[in-house]
């Protein structure tokens, strides 16, 4: 329980630092096969919590617009629908 209130303080740069490191200890394959459930299931909390983490900055952005040369602010849409130029 302590660890995941941990978890949740963490920022976003040292969740990814630490799901790198757990990515890392179990690509490596010396992992007993019950640190490496454990360790998986940690990633898994830390892959959502950058997720979550992700989803509450882009709701902050704003993107400035020019239109008729006066800016105004709009919301930033993720370009998830953006599927490149048609071939």
């Amino acid at each position: 329980m302590e660890q995941n209130r941990e978890q949740t303080n963490l920022s976003f740069e040292e969740a990814i630092e630490q799901l790198e490191e757990i990515v890392g200890k179990l690509e490596s394959g010396d992992v007993p096969l019950e640190n490496a459930i454990e360790l998986y299931q940690q990633g898994m909390k830390l892959s959502q919590l950058c997720s979550l983490k992700l989803q509450q900055v882009e709701k902050k952005i704003e993107m400035l617009v020019e239109e008729d040369g006066n800016f105004s602010k709009k919301p930033f849409v993720a370009a998830l629908e953006d599927k490149g130029d048609p071939v």
